[in-house]
């Protein structure tokens, strides 16, 4: 077994350590793993080199492959001119590999010759599968530039042909900043501002001024109400704007959907382990293992996974969880292949921070609450366990040279088991309440596409022609204890109350009511077409329109036989666009206008049923990606605009009106650039301007900004510098941060609660080498103090170190 124990780092930090026999041993295997070859040689007394380069088969260089003497640990990299050299090579005949995810691994023998440098050049293919997951051509030279995906369109057009405005964070990228979380990958999304934690580890973001939840994944349903591991994550794309046409409408949000790929199988034989600490006793181990299971390469197995524990930097609470993602690939043949891939999660943590100030209070600023920062007000013990499967399968088959089929299935179960918290807070004192919970999610999600790709004439179409089901049933138990309330500046002993004896006590007294079970089931039918046209080789058009069914069968409860909220609607969904390359391949000129819609299950006092919310944008904009991929970008302009929005009645407490209007408009600018070799950055900024237009009387919200909409300025930047040739080839630093304006926990006519501006800075530096890397990271280096929407401090200062072996 791993023992750990607590010892300090030079900054008085708390760092858990393994045991002191387990770090010897794991020292000397990494030790022997890094030096052996130099001994080896040394030995010998004999050396020569290997120098040579690697291009691609369209005749380019290759930056970043992987150089590797098989039988030894030697080996580096390419540089952006696709040159490599390995010194000091003991003489003798050796296997050498050139590997890159997304290219043929190919290997060639050669002899080493004493005081002699050996050159071999390698052109490694593209390879098919590989190809679905990373965009290679843009890698060569620009690495974190991943733009190319058939997620966004459901069609394999480039981002310059899209006339829609999308942005993906790489798993090269979240490797590089040490991301142990998944919220802290959103960091690079221009417009998503400080992630919202539920009680449950489920995280929603901002997009557009609208909040986003995470509940896709490789396009379908991924409704995974509790954390989600970043193990398993290659790459988030952020779809920005209504997507109701090409996507479920209940999974997205009118500012957009959040879909996470997950890692699949490829050719090559290829193991990572990976062991981080730091900062609040973060312990974290990941594997990737991936393999062919036959000589063929037809059958092709992955599998990543994740340990993870970590305390809060408060006074109480915690994370444990156990995580593991097989996926397997089998190639029937050259027309047929079948994916299927689970996540499978096991979690033990305590609720997320959640306060809400007292709209009949006189202080209007959290800064100005005095309220303690590292104080939980809460108690490891009142804590909850979190379960979750998630099976999906994708069948790919080509009925034809201009056709192929597309199946999609996915299965989720999601629940979660425990106690979760929430304060209210006045001028003086803070009220604990403390929920029972039992929330489980059945999730079922079935797609059908077929794609197209043929020319009328001389005009070339790429269509998309789907149907798809969705249901989503869940069982909500749930029973509430309000504790007394407590000074939170002077709490004394009855800080230490807040205990599930004494929450299970004032439950036990509560008399029960049949709202404390709740069955809840809906479903929804769709159907819908989308083609890319292209007038001429630069002008395309893009037409779509889809028609959902959604059947809410409402919420039941078996104590008193009642449903409450069944309704049917039917809605229809258009989206237009049009793309002008002004230079061909480099720049494009943009314009789109989309609709998505929101089924709503909000209560009416006279239960009579809402109709859907309606959202309508009109966006324009320029693409570039110039300079062979060295620099991508996109600008734009929207303009959303929300009909039948439902706010609180003010007539009726507890219910629900729907008699408002919201409009969303705002800029958004998004680089990514390598000016010069080893150079990269990613940068972005996104300007919301927010407003309900048309409110119903007495809410007070007429004319202002809802506070939900988050900041109104967002911005992000990140710069890594890494050495591309030479002794200390892979050493590297990065340097970057995040700034949001002053936002609302509420904003009503009556009473606003103001969060304060923030910007935080992070830096790392690492060492990347093609057996091993070693990083550390500090985030939040100014250790600024900033709050989430739902009033929640966020990390201090962090310190991580991650240490990285490759086989």
């Amino acid at each position: 077994m791993i023992h750990f124990l607590q010892r300090k780092n030079l900054f008085g930090v708390k760092i858990p350590f393994l045991s002191p026999n387990f770090l010897n041993l794991f020292v000397i295997c990494f030790s022997a793993l890094v030096f052996t070859p130099g001994i080896a040689s040394a030995q010998n007394g004999s050396f020569g080199s290997i120098k040579g380069t690697v291009k691609t088969s369209d005749g380019k260089a290759a930056e970043y492959v992987n150089i590797i003497i098989t039988a030894t640990s030697q080996g580096t990299t390419s540089g952006q001119n696709g040159h490599f050299t390995i010194k000091n090579i003991a003489t003798g005949a050796y296997d050498v590999a050139a590997s890159f995810i997304g290219l043929q691994t190919q290997t060639k023998q050669v002899v080493v010759i004493a005081g002699e440098a050996v050159t071999i050049n390698f052109v490694l293919a593209e390879g098919g599968k590989e190809l679905q997951e990373v965009y290679v051509k843009s890698a060569k030279h620009n690495k974190f530039l991943k733009k190319e995906t058939e997620d966004v369109a459901r069609l394999p057009i480039k981002n310059l042909e899209n006339p829609q405005v999308y942005s993906v964070v790489t798993s090269e990228l979240m490797k590089e900043q040490v991301v142990t979380s998944y919220a802290d990958g959103f960091k690079n999304i221009p417009g998503t501002g400080v992630p919202l934690l539920y009680n449950n580890g489920r995280t929603t973001l901002l997009s557009r001024g609208f909040t986003t939840g995470n509940f896709i994944r490789n396009s379908v349903a991924g409704y995974n109400f509790n954390a989600i591991d970043p193990a398993d994550i290659e790459k988030i794309e952020a779809i920005k704007g209504p997507t109701g046409t090409l996507f479920n409408s209940s999974l997205a949000s009118f500012g957009g959907l959040f879909n996470r790929v997950t890692k699949q199988p490829f050719e090559a034989t290829r193991t990572e382990i990976t062991y981080q600490t730091g900062s609040f006793d973060l312990n974290r181990l990941t594997a990737d293992v991936n393999m062919p299971l036959n000589k063929e390469k037809t059958i092709l197995f992955r599998v990543n996974t994740a340990l993870h524990n970590e305390h809060s930097f408060q006074d109480a609470g915690f994370t444990r969880s156990f995580f593991v993602a097989p996926s397997i690939t089998y190639i029937v043949n050259d027309r047929l292949s079948v994916d299927v891939d689970a996540e499978i999660g096991n979690g033990n943590a305590t609720s997320a921070y959640r306060l809400a100030p007292d709209p009949k209070a006189k202080i209007y600023n959290i800064k100005d609450l005095g309220i303690d920062y590292k104080r939980s007000f809460a108690n490891n013990n009142l804590d909850y366990q979190s379960r979750q499967i998630d099976i999906y399968a994708l069948v790919n088959y080509k009925i034809s040279d201009k056709w192929k089929s597309q199946t999609m299935f996915n299965k989720t179960f999601s629940t979660t088991k425990g106690f979760v918290t929430s304060f209210t807070i006045s001028d003086t004192a803070i009220r604990r309440q403390a929920i029972k919970e039992d929330y489980p999610y059945y999730i079922t999600n079935i797609q059908q596409n077929f794609i197209g790709d043929f020319k009328i004439g001389q005009f070339r179409n790429r269509i998309v022609v789907g149907m798809e089901y969705y249901n989503q049933k869940s069982n909500w138990s749930n029973l509430t204890a309000n504790m007394p309330l407590i000074n939170y500046k002077t709490p004394g002993a009855a800080y230490n109350s807040f205990t599930p004896e004494k929450v299970s006590a004032l439950l036990a007294a509560t008399a029960p009511k049949p709202g404390d079970y709740v069955q809840n089931n809906q479903s929804s039918y769709a159907a819908y077409v989308s083609d890319v046209f292209n007038i001429t080789e630069r002008l395309n058009a893009m037409a779509s329109i889809r028609i959902d069914r959604f059947e809410n069968k409402g919420a039941y409860t078996p104590a008193d036989g009642k449903t409450t909220g069944n309704f049917n609607q039917t809605a229809w969904s258009p989206k237009l666009g049009l793309v002008y390359q002004v230079v061909k391949d480099q720049v494009s000129l943009f314009g789109n206008y989309m609709n998505g819609f929101n089924n709503v299950t909000a209560t009416s006092f006279d239960n009579t049923p809402f109709k859907p919310q309606y959202a309508n944008q009109w966006e324009a904009g320029v693409k570039i990606d110039a300079w062979d991929h060295k620099i991508s970008s996109t600008v734009s302009y929207y303009d959303i605009s929300v009909t039948n929005t439902t706010m609180d009645d003010p007539a009726h407490s507890g219910f629900s009106t729907q008699a408002g209007t919201q409009l969303s408009k705002g800029i958004e600018a998004e680089v990514i650039a390598n000016p010069f070799a080893g150079f990269n950055i990613v940068g972005g900024f996104a300007y919301n301007n927010s407003k309900i237009t048309n409110a119903a009387t007495g809410t007070g919200l007429q004319g202002l900004r809802p506070a939900a909409s988050g900041p109104a300025r967002l911005a992000n930047l990140w710069m890594s510098y890494r050495i591309t040739n030479g002794k200390v080839q892979g050493l590297g630093l990065g340097v970057g941060g995040n700034y949001g304006s002053s936002s609302y926990q509420t904003n009503t006519a009556t009473f606003k609660f103001t969060i304060p501006s923030y910007t935080t800075v992070d830096a790392t530096a690492f060492y990347d080498q093609p057996k091993y890397r070693i990083g550390v990271k500090v985030d939040n280096l100014t250790n600024e103090k900033y709050w989430s929407f739902r009033l929640a401090p966020q990390n201090p200062t962090r310190f991580t170190l991650s240490l990285n072996l490759k086989f």
